[in-house]
């Protein structure tokens, strides 16, 4: 199976990137583009079979690795 795990940072945290990129946008003449957040998307294969096993797994790797859960927010998606 097939996890896809997109991590952003929670609502009161500060997103510098997002600014900039909020920024850019502007300075390239793109109008109306506020509040730009930015994160990051995970995909992975997993061994698992099960779906509730390999979000179990996908849960497990976010808690430990993948994500800052102080900090960030995570949405996982498994995919056959």
């Amino acid at each position: 199976m097939k996890a896809k795990i997109t991590i952003t940072l929670k609502s009161g945290v500060l997103d510098p990137q997002g600014k900039a990129i909020e920024g850019a946008l502007s300075g390239l003449g793109f109008e109306g583009a506020s509040n730009v957040r930015q994160g990051k998307v995970i995909e992975l294969k997993l061994d698992e079979t099960d779906e509730t096993a390999a979000r179990a797994k996908a849960e497990e790797m976010c808690k430990k690795l993948l994500a800052n859960p102080v900090m960030e927010n995570y949405a996982i998606e498994v995919l056959a």
